[in-house]
């Protein structure tokens, strides 16, 4: 079965589920791109910041670029102007493309004018190097500020979001500006498979905790984008389609709220290398 997609501000259609990439390099995450791609996923989903754009480009360049979406990030110590179209020059070099479908700044950075950087979005937009443009980690707040001097429309913002961490709020900010929230770590690095509704559930569906998660922030309107070592693992997170969570039930996972992040949390490490800002 075919996967349903979300239409974004341009008028493409984004597949909702996708293979995630993050943290599997080398033969791993050419199996379970592969696995994914043979499961009829249709999106793939890497940065340069994953260190993997290379391994994945081995396993793309045997599949008609027609056929899929390929989404990759810039990291935030490349938002300056010429650092960015640089990164979005390497990430098409080292996937062996000439086009991504979908391009997003992988982390806000205070320390660089976003203004420049969605300059740059814009400029890559034009060349024909992007088809979309879009964000990940931002807040309400700092994607207010990128729309407000943006040339090109922000389409997605990708965000930390499962049963644990909801975001109601940036959420409904999303949803009024038509932008497309994209769930990174949907499973919250499977920490919410200990969660108890989602075990009963998973027992009363017949299904595993991870396709529960899934099912339940699919039909909230989010795209997924699990992401598994195993190739047994990637082919079952797709397998979303042909069932649907009860109103009841759904509501159930809604009440799981507490607030809990697995990686996006208040404070940041300013002084590592994916920020730059001590450079």
């Amino acid at each position: 079965m075919d996967a349903p997609t979300v239409t974004l501000a341009s008028g493409d259609e984004l597949p909702a589920v996708g293979v995630g990439t993050w943290d599997i390099g080398g033969e791993t995450v050419k199996d379970a791109a592969r696995a994914g791609l043979d499961a009829g996923y249709a999106h793939v989903d890497t940065a340069e910041g994953y260190h993997n754009e290379a391994a994945i480009g081995e396993v793309l360049a045997d599949y008609d670029r027609e056929e899929y979406w390929l989404t990759s990030k810039v990291l935030p110590k490349h938002l300056s102007y010429d650092a960015l179209i640089e990164s979005c020059e390497a990430s098409l070099d080292r996937l062996g493309v000439d086009s991504l479908d979908l391009y997003l700044v992988h982390w806000p950075n205070p320390a660089v004018s976003i203004r420049e950087t969605m300059d740059a979005m814009a400029t890559l937009k034009r060349r024909g190097l992007v088809e979309n443009v879009g964000v990940s980690n931002f807040s309400a707040y700092q994607l207010s500020c990128a729309q407000h001097v943006s040339d090109v429309p922000i389409v997605v913002n990708q965000i930390e979001y499962h049963p644990w961490f909801q975001r109601d709020d940036l959420l409904q900010y999303c949803r009024e500006t038509d932008t497309v929230v994209e769930a990174a770590a949907p499973l919250a690095r499977t920490e919410v498979f200990a969660d108890e509704v989602v075990r009963e559930l998973a027992a009363s569906y017949d299904k595993s905790p991870a396709q529960i998660v899934l099912k339940w922030a699919v039909e909230n309107g989010v795209a997924v984008l699990p992401k598994s070592s195993s190739p047994e693992h990637v082919r079952a997170n797709r397998e979303l389609f042909d069932w649907d969570l009860d109103e009841s039930d759904r509501a159930r996972l809604d009440a799981r709220d507490r607030n809990h992040p697995v990686y996006d949390t208040p404070a940041r490490d300013w002084s590592g290398d994916v920020y730059g800002i001590n450079s």
